[in-house]
């Protein structure tokens, strides 16, 4: 549960109602790291000392449900110079470390992140004679840090998140958010750690759909140029009907189709439905595991498995989940993508988990003939994955939510693949690593064309090329949410 009230509560009305003090003089009572993002907050709004807030009524370290303990609401009035409109300002408090007594985060020093090292802001924009700030985007932000928390995925500016539902539970097609560096709070140095801010922008489908298939900084910076589409402080607008490509076609032509074939996508891997079989093996033999078994359970992860899937996601991530991201509203089916940056060189190796188990000691078994199966959603996905990825030297990894189950795609130039040409399909346990060349990547897109037309797609669908001794079935969600899988 949460409440609204004026901020007269430790962040807003406790440094600013005292007797004339300066911003730098806080009461001891209230925690410090609530008064480095205080201080930048009154640094921007000095006027409004006590802004509204929604607060968790029963804290997170107490067992509530809401992680963040407040959001602030400020009014903006914008800059007409700039042509950036009047707006609502929000800003949260909790993912970084309030407290540094460890209720939440664990305190590791003042020179790191503090928590998770950043807070989420968002700027929407104020309707006519609209006197009161919505809390819809409040709960929005408690969403995402659910997410945060109980992944321990933290966010990145350009990263990309799939909601699948208006923001603001309306009509609207703002659906959808990128996330970007908020362009007027500075991070914020408090005695548990640094804090950045990065800014929810709200967008549209199709804007959503380019950002996976090239890159999230591209489209932000598409955004700042179109004044109705969030302009140069990317304010969201839920009464926007048009996209960006809309307002301007030449935009994906020239600017996004021209992006993907120079620089690939920066889409590295998604929790999706998926599975594989082996067909090289017959069903009876289970003596090491495959990806669905009746009757039994498929061997888990290793660690370093484990780990080099987590470091492939933190790079690019979709969540179709309930349990991992709770949604807002108990009909909503919400998702969550994240890209990031590639590194130079793409590589399947994790630093962080080379110590777990040395590799020799991980059993790779290699196939012979395999078949995946997707359901709509997730197969949509695979010319991304073949255009944007492997084309590029890159891979892409699909992580089954509903287990251990994992396929990576890489490609001739990946470093720390256990696939290799002379043996193009292995597997770790539950992970399927498949290599493919770009000859044959080249004819998969050929062949797989029509899985950029879902409107005219019929399930189930079966693609196979017998001399690669590969098949790939599109299959419907239900085949997916049955206890066999």
């Amino acid at each position: 549960m949460e409440g609204v009230r004026p901020g007269g509560g430790p962040p807003a009305g406790g440094p600013g109602s005292g007797s004339g003090s300066g911003s730098g003089s806080f009461p001891s009572l209230f925690p410090p790291g609530l008064h480095g993002i205080y201080g930048e907050c009154r640094r921007l709004y000095p006027d409004q000392p006590n802004p509204l807030q929604v607060t968790a009524i029963l804290k997170y370290w107490l067992g509530g449900p809401d992680p963040l303990d407040y959001v602030s609401m400020y009014r903006n009035l914008g800059n007409p110079a700039l042509n950036v409109p009047e707006h609502w300002h929000y800003v949260s408090f909790g993912l970084s470390d309030l407290y540094g007594d460890n209720r939440v985060h664990e305190f590791t020093g003042t020179d790191g992140p503090s928590g998770f090292g950043f807070e989420l802001t968002f700027r929407l924009k104020r309707e006519t004679g609209e006197s009161a700030p919505p809390t819809w985007p409040a709960e929005l932000m408690q969403g995402l840090a659910r997410y945060v928390f109980q992944s321990e995925n933290t966010f990145c500016s350009g990263d990309h998140v799939s909601w699948h539902s208006p923001l603001d539970n309306s009509e609207s097609r703002i659906q959808h958010m990128l996330l970007t560096e908020d362009p007027q709070m500075q991070p914020v140095q408090t005695p548990f750690g640094v804090v950045t801010f990065l800014q929810i922008v709200g967008v549209c489908t199709e804007e959503l759909h380019a950002a996976q298939q090239w890159n999230g900084q591209g489209i932000l910076e598409l955004l700042r140029t179109v004044p109705v589409a969030g302009g140069p402080w990317l304010i969201t607008d839920m009464r926007r009907g048009e996209t960006i490509f809309e307002i301007d076609p030449h935009l994906q032509q020239e600017r996004v189709d021209k992006g993907i074939e120079t620089d690939g996508s920066n889409l590295s891997g998604v929790s999706a439905k998926c599975a594989w079989d082996d067909l090289s093996r017959p069903p009876e033999d289970d003596e090491d595991s495959r990806s669905i078994c009746i009757g039994t359970q498929p061997r888990r992860l290793s660690g370093k498995d484990t780990e080099q899937i987590r470091e492939t996601l933190r790079r690019g991530l979709e969540i179709n989940s309930k349990p991992v991201l709770p949604p807002i509203n108990a009909q909503r089916q919400n998702g969550l993508n994240l890209d990031r940056a590639p590194s130079r060189k793409d590589s399947l190796e994790s630093e962080s988990s080379a110590a777990i188990i040395p590799h020799e000691l991980i059993r790779t078994r290699q196939l012979e003939s395999v078949h995946l199966k997707f359901n709509q959603e997730s197969g949509a996905l695979i010319p991304l994955c073949l255009r944007g990825r492997l084309l590029h030297g890159r891979h892409f990894t699909y992580k089954s939510i509903t287990g251990d189950t994992a396929i990576t795609f890489v490609s001739t130039g990946v470093e720390g693949a256990f696939a290799t040409e002379e043996h193009p399909y292995a597997a770790h346990g539950p992970w399927l690593q498949i290599l493919l060349t770009e000859e044959f990547v080249e004819r998969m897109l050929e062949d797989l064309e029509d899985l950029n037309s879902p409107e005219e797609f019929k399930l189930p669908k079966e693609y196979s090329w017998p001399e690669k001794k590969l098949k790939v079935s599109i299959l419907p969600d239900a085949v997916f949410d049955s206890p066999l899988h």
